[in-house]
């Protein structure tokens, strides 16, 4: 029951459910302040009739200690007191005048100690039969001492505090309906601009995210929110366009090996009187490799920006440069210089990592004119890893921009080295998920790519 209950309430509105939740306070603040009202001031009503009662009291034992009193006490000025002088025996020696001939009313004690004793006695015969405070005081002295009852009537302050009950029950309903409409207008003037940017948001589709929603004027939450959706827009935006760019990027890529080898495959089919299918075959294996290259390529990305969770493990990064550096030598008659090579481990993928190296080696075998040199080093605890060129080099302006995907520099490093442009955006994404960075520098001639890996504790 109380979970349909729950479930019901959240599906209402959130004015709604502000609304209601402050005119459920409102409602708990203003009758807990109803009753504090009418405790206290009750409290002081009766106070102040105990006051009346004690003095009335204090007057008669006074004229008891000096042999003044008489039987009939005369009544107050206003004619609502009710007295009675009782000796040790409970018999009555002197009353006022509206209980004369009635015996003791009154059985609780006086207090020994002198300290007036109130309290609330019904059923007096006198009036409508309601209650009275009564305050008893001692009086008189040994061997006959007496005790002063005086009794004054609460109708007065029931009266009073029944008018105020019912004055307060009926304007606390009435300020509570003020309050919840006040809140229910200020709730949904409050949640209007809330609102404007949900009709706004609901707008943008996936084919138009260059819009925004439009930022309120105020520095407030709802300005905070705006502006952070703006944000979370812009961010959308740019990753859309990103992956448009790299999906352009790379049916172009796909379209020229596939050319190439469609092309002469058709040449070769019309005309197989005359295809010399001994020296094709060396040009369609190169552009299926290219081919396969780009694929691979292409997969390695989508995986890290599915962002995948790595197989960490104590790595050698030292024997991951050997291994490719021997694959590199049978491919290559570059010299390639690794003696500056030393141990270094870090926690990482072995697989992810052997890629960097492989693509940092290729990208310096296409380029480099004659040699290529290695540097390996655990410095600061950071593995440092330089592969360095003598080729052409890259400009200070495009060392940042050669790692963003399918980037190419003209002149030297252009598309005719066989190249797909997505070799060190591999690599800076791959050493990114390990938390360590890239860096190109000058080599004179040639370019220095550094990389910066976490140094493994162990």
């Amino acid at each position: 029951m109380s979970t349909r209950i729950t479930r019901w309430w959240a599906r209402r509105s959130l004015r709604l459910r502000l609304t209601a939740a402050a005119a459920a306070v409102t409602a708990a603040g203003l009758t807990a302040a109803a009753v504090l009202l009418v405790t206290w001031l009750h409290g002081s009503l009766i106070g102040g009739l105990d006051q009346t009662a004690l003095q009335r009291a204090q007057v008669i034992a006074a004229a008891i200690d000096t042999g003044k009193l008489t039987t009939s006490l005369p009544a107050s000025a206003e004619g609502d007191a009710a007295v009675q002088v009782i000796d040790s025996k409970g018999a009555v020696r002197a009353s006022s005048t509206n209980l004369e001939r009635e015996q003791r009313l009154f059985t609780f004690s006086a207090s020994a100690t002198g300290d007036p004793r109130a309290r609330t006695v019904n059923g007096l015969p006198l009036g409508d039969n309601g209650a009275w405070r009564t305050v008893a005081i001692p009086a008189g002295q040994p061997p006959d001492p007496l005790s002063v009852y005086v009794a004054v009537p609460t109708a007065t302050v029931d009266r009073s505090l029944g008018q105020l009950t019912a004055a307060l029950a009926t304007a606390v309903p009435v300020i509570v309906a003020l309050l919840t409409a006040v809140a229910w207008l200020l709730t949904g003037r409050a949640l209007r601009p809330v609102d404007t940017l949900r009709a706004q948001a609901a707008a943008i589709t996936a084919s138009d995210l260059s819009r925004r929603l439009d930022v309120p004027a105020t520095h407030d939450e709802l300005g905070r929110l705006a502006r952070t959706l703006n944000d979370l827009l812009g961010r959308l935006d740019a990753a859309t366009r990103q992956q448009r760019q790299f999906i352009a990027d790379a049916a172009h890529e796909l379209r020229s090996p596939l050319s190439s080898l469609l092309t002469q495959l058709e040449v070769a089919v019309r005309r197989p009187d005359t295809a010399q299918w001994h020296t094709l075959a060396p040009d369609l294996f190169e552009e299926g490799e290219r081919l396969s290259r780009l694929v691979d390529d292409l997969v390695q990305l989508a995986r890290l920006d599915a962002r995948p969770q790595l197989r960490r493990r104590p790595v050698d990064l030292d024997e991951i440069v050997f291994a490719e550096v021997r694959r590199v030598r049978q491919q290559s008659p570059l010299a390639i210089d690794e003696r500056a090579v030393s141990a270094a481990r870090i926690d990482g993928d072995a697989d992810a990592l052997s890629r960097v190296v492989r693509n940092l080696l290729d990208n310096a075998a296409r380029y480099a004119t004659s040699r290529i040199d290695i540097q390996l080093a655990v410095i600061d605890g950071a593995a440092h890893l330089v592969i360095a060129d003598d080729g052409p080099g890259i400009p200070a302006p495009d060392r940042q921009r050669v790692f963003d995907r399918f980037t190419r520099l003209d002149d030297a490093r252009a598309r005719d080295a066989g190249g797909s442009g997505l070799g060190l955006a591999i690599v800076r994404d791959i050493v990114a998920a390990h938390h360590g960075t890239t860096h190109i520098e000058d080599n004179t001639p040639g370019v220095r790519l550094l990389v910066r890996l976490p140094a493994s504790d162990s």
